[in-house]
């Protein structure tokens, strides 16, 4: 059995004040020991956000990680320096990362190998955009992310990585592909991850992100190949995550 896994990406969303109050929200609330609670929160809320779920079951993750462990990249942030903070999972290779900061199938790789090699769980970003998915490219699009972005990744390392199928045209959007879509997406990456390592495809666990909100998460976990959700605009209401994490 998968342990379901509920992750929400704050982005760049919260100062330090704002993150305790709504980490404040959560823990006001009793969440469903069953399912994975995660929070991945701004560089600059990490320390504090972690002394905050000392007394929780709620884990901490980061939304971006670079390959390398130290250097002269301005801006960035390494394995060793979330590690030192506490944090559990890492984001990578989000649409907006793709998008904003041409972040490539090969960065991706590259950072998921930093993440593992820090004891720090990826969760995976793949997605199609809507002109692929009218082109009917969708599963060609995903398929290509996936294999390019686990090259040399061991079979034993799989457990550990988490894959966020988000399609692009859905996030923020308010639109949401429907379950059975998204199913089908997710069942078909299983598949993939299948003919690269065989029947690890089982022990990995798929997210489903994309406006995902509290009235529609029971019909999306209900599918056979849905592990969990990566959740964005749901996730900064206190409210809205408990619901989620409780679906």
């Amino acid at each position: 059995m998968r342990t379901p896994i509920i992750a929400g990406n704050w982005k760049m969303n919260n100062t330090i004040k704002e993150a305790l109050t709504l980490i404040d929200g959560i823990k006001g609330n009793e969440l469903n020991a069953n399912v994975e609670a995660v929070v991945c929160v701004p560089f600059t809320a990490i320390k504090d956000v972690k002394e905050a779920l000392n007394d929780t079951n709620i884990k901490l993750g980061s939304q971006n990680i670079h390959w390398e462990d130290n250097g002269a990249f301005t801006g960035e942030i390494s394995g060793p320096m979330l590690k030192e903070l506490g944090v559990e999972y890492c984001i990578i290779g989000h649409s907006e990362r793709r998008q904003y900061f041409n972040e490539t199938d090969d960065t991706v790789n590259k950072k998921v190998k930093a993440a593992l090699g820090h004891g720090i769980k990826p969760i995976v970003c793949v997605g199609e955009s809507l002109d692929q998915r009218e082109e009917g490219k969708a599963e060609e699009v995903v398929n290509s992310q996936v294999i390019n972005g686990f090259k040399g990744i061991p079979s034993e390392a799989i457990k550990d990585i988490v894959i966020a199928y988000e399609p692009i045209w859905a996030i923020g959007t308010g639109k949401t592909a429907s379950s059975d879509d998204a199913n089908a997406m997710c069942s078909f990456i299983r598949k993939t991850i299948g003919e690269l390592y065989g029947d690890e495809k089982e022990n990995i666990r798929i997210q489903y992100g994309g406006s995902v909100k509290p009235n529609n998460v029971n019909e999306l976990m209900g599918k056979s190949d849905i592990d969990g959700a990566l959740v964005g605009g749901a996730s900064l209401k206190a409210e809205d995550f408990v619901k989620l994490v409780n679906y």
